[in-house]
């Protein structure tokens, strides 16, 4: 599991995709949330818009990173 550093208190799930690496654009964000393929904290998670925050755990396939502020 690897680390990915955000600035403020929270971040968008899309955006965090994006961030870490996980997805290259956010058409494919949309994409792996609708198709249920992205599991916040071990919960299946289908809002882009959610927000996640320091200490959360996403994971998409097999790569799960872990959000820690700056």
């Amino acid at each position: 599991m690897r680390e990915v550093e955000i600035r403020d208190g929270a971040i968008r799930l899309g955006q965090l995709l994006k961030l870490a690496g996980l997805v290259e654009h956010g058409a494919e964000a949309k994409e792996v949330l609708e198709e249920g393929l992205v599991q916040v904290n071990g919960e299946v998670e289908t809002r882009r818009g959610k927000q996640v925050t320091a200490g959360d755990e996403v994971t998409l396939g097999d790569e799960t990173v872990r959000i820690v502020n700056r």
